[in-house]
C-alpha cells in the first residue's frame, strides 16, 4: 500500500476517534447525571458538550497535521534550492 495512502487512512481514523469518543463519553456522563438528578432533559447539554470538544479536537488535530505539512514542504523547497547550481 502507498505510504501516502496509509497516512490519509490514518489521520482519517484519527479524527473520526477524536470527534467520537467525547461526545460518547459526555453522552454517557449526561444519563448517568439525568438518571441521579430524575431530569432527563440534562443529557442534551452534555451532548452539545461533547460535541464542541470533539469539534475542538478535530481543529487542533488538523491545524498541526496542516503545519507539520507546510514544514515538510517549506524543507524540501529549501533542498532544491541548495542543489540548483
Amino acid at each position: 500500500m502507498n505510504k501516502d495512502v496509509q497516512k490519509t487512512l490514518v489521520l482519517v481514523t484519527q479524527f473520526g476517534i477524536s470527534m467520537i469518543v467525547p461526545i460518547v463519553l459526555c453522552m454517557f456522563l449526561g444519563m448517568f447525571v439525568a438518571d441521579k438528578l430524575s431530569a432527563p432533559i440534562i443529557t442534551v447539554p452534555f451532548f452539545i458538550l461533547g460535541a464542541l470538544a470533539g469539534f475542538r479536537n478535530v481543529y487542533i488535530l488538523a491545524r498541526s497535521v496542516y503545519k507539520d505539512d507546510k514544514k515538510k514542504k517549506e524543507q524540501d523547497s529549501d533542498e532544491e534550492r541548495e542543489q540548483r547550481p
